[in-house]
């Protein structure tokens, strides 16, 4: 398994088809709002086994360390790939000058965040149909 930070553009079908089969098909988001404006100002990673992609994230940089869009195909979630995409996606924040990063987590996720140092701020809230919550992670 390789994880590593790629360029939106050159991957912009990669990316997508793992958003798309994530947060669409499975979760019900609308497509349209998926895939939006931020995407070409973000560093994107991408997790790769043989010649499939699994897993996918972005770091939002001009929005103070944002995390956002990890999606891990159903096939790899529970094996550490995502862990692995979050590693990475912290090693490139504390290159980038940041010292916290943050994300708006789903609830149903709140544990695997909370596993990497992440704590919750504030109340659940609800977006595109789903309990969300904002955690935020000081990197050191």
């Amino acid at each position: 398994m390789e994880v590593f930070v790629t360029d939106f553009n050159k991957q912009r079908v990669a990316i997508a088809s793992l958003r798309v089969a994530v947060f669409v098909r499975e979760q019900g988001v609308p497509e349209d709002m998926e895939m939006d404006d931020r995407d070409s100002f973000c560093i994107h990673f991408l997790a790769q086994e043989g010649s499939s992609f699994v897993a996918t994230a972005r770091l939002d940089p001009g929005l103070r360390g944002k995390v956002g869009r990890l999606a891990v195909l159903a096939s790899h979630r529970h094996s550490g790939v995502g862990t692995r995409v979050m590693d990475m996606v912290h090693r490139t924040a504390r290159n980038q000058g940041l010292s916290e990063v943050w994300c708006h987590a789903q609830c149903s996720a709140e544990v695997f965040y909370q596993k990497l140092g992440y704590r919750a701020v504030g109340e659940p809230f609800e977006e595109a149909g789903i309990a969300h919550i904002t955690m935020r992670c000081d990197l050191f």
